[in-house]
């Protein structure tokens, strides 16, 4: 046997990167993960008409999963589960909208009057007003600024109502089949989810997110759905202690606006304001509708949800502030009621995915133990 004699490839070593040429790089994928976050944003906002109703239909059936889930266990199949959810979900509007028909229509009728009433109320702040007039045409005058005239077309509002009415069907119908599919199939998504992750630690990882987003999504939404009842009734009670006309639809609104967190509340402070303004003859007595409410809604904000809710629930303001700004601004009022969900999605992923960051244990680990 001869000995051959096998020559190593020889070892190149490349010289090290200079500072420039690591923050060039650094850069580089800095910049790449922009320029994918302003596309994705930029397809949200496009794909508004289709993604914001499908979105609130997921966010609606992460709510009802777990009502659906124990229907299932009377041993009845995914599909008729979810078939009793959306009837029961359209049953709570239709009672909720027949509900209020009545006082909406009452007040849509008295809307010429209150307005009548309403200049009579801010004559009295004729001369303040007339100052700020002034001042504005003062500043008009130092900075050159002409008028602008506004023109208004009687027949524009009928024309947007023959495009708007079909469209508003078809994110309607929308809705419901989002809703309704992903009531009836989130079983077999999860499962067709974790098949696609090979690692047995990613399948762990996904099967926990799944978990948490469910249960997260769907405690919090009751949660809140529960409490911003009581609240209502609570404020309907106080309206009719003071007097106010149709107290049933204060306390509807009352609840409804308390979804959208500190935006739903400031709206209903100047609805009662406006409403209080006509209705009493006093400045003091048109507030007196004002302070019933924020009384009430203090005492939910501060001591009922974090009780109900949990404090360990209890999400950044800022962060929540910020949700609601990027949300509404995407998708208007309905981006509103899906921002605090976001939130907790966001945060049911991050909290399984990034290494390092001591989460906070809340009740969902120790119902389910890692």
């Amino acid at each position: 046997m001869s000995n051959r004699i096998v020559k190593k490839a020889p070892i190149v070593r490349l010289p090290p990167k200079s500072n420039v040429e690591l923050l060039l790089q650094r850069a580089s994928q800095v910049s790449i993960i922009l320029v994918g976050v302003v596309a994705a944003i930029f397809a949200l906002y496009s794909a508004e008409y289709i993604l914001a109703p499908a979105s609130l239909g997921i966010v609606i059936g992460l709510m009802l999963g777990p009502i659906a889930t124990r229907i299932e266990r009377r041993g009845l199949a995914p599909a008729f589960s979810a078939t009793l959810v959306v009837i029961l979900f359209i049953a709570l509007i239709l009672l909720f909208v027949i509900a209020l028909a009545a006082p909406l229509s009452f007040w849509m009728a008295r809307l010429p009057q209150i307005w009548a009433d309403l200049q009579v109320q801010l004559a009295e702040l004729k001369g303040p007003i007339e100052s700020i007039k002034t001042m504005r045409d003062q500043i008009r005058e130092v900075v050159g600024a002409d008028g602008v005239t506004v023109s208004v077309d009687d027949g524009v509002g009928v024309e947007n109502m023959v495009f708007l009415a079909p469209a508003f069907i078809a994110q309607v119908l929308i809705f419901f089949a989002c809703l309704f599919f992903f009531v009836a199939t989130r079983h077999q998504t999860r499962t067709a989810m974790l098949k696609l992750c090979l690692d047995r630690r990613l399948r762990w990882r996904v099967a926990h997110i799944f978990r948490d987003t469910e249960d997260m999504v769907s405690r919090y939404l009751l949660s809140i759905t529960l409490i911003n009842i009581g609240e209502g009734l609570a404020v309907a009670g106080g309206m009719y202690l003071i007097g106010m006309p149709s107290p049933a639809l204060w306390g509807a609104l009352a609840a409804i606006l308390n979804f959208v967190v500190f935006i739903g509340p400031t709206a209903m402070v100047a609805v009662l304001f406006l409403v209080g303004l006509a209705e009493f003859d006093t400045l003091g007595g048109s507030m007196l509708p004002v302070f019933v409410y924020l009384a009430i809604n203090l005492v939910e904000a501060q001591f009922v949800t974090p009780i109900v809710v949990g404090r360990t629930m209890t999400l950044n303001p800022f962060v929540v502030v910020l949700s609601l700004i990027f949300w509404i601004w995407l998708w208007g009022p309905l981006g509103g009621f899906i921002a605090i969900p976001a939130v907790l999605v966001v945060y049911a992923i991050l909290r399984n995915i990034v290494p390092g960051i001591n989460w906070e244990v809340d009740e969902l680990d120790r119902q389910h133990p890692r």
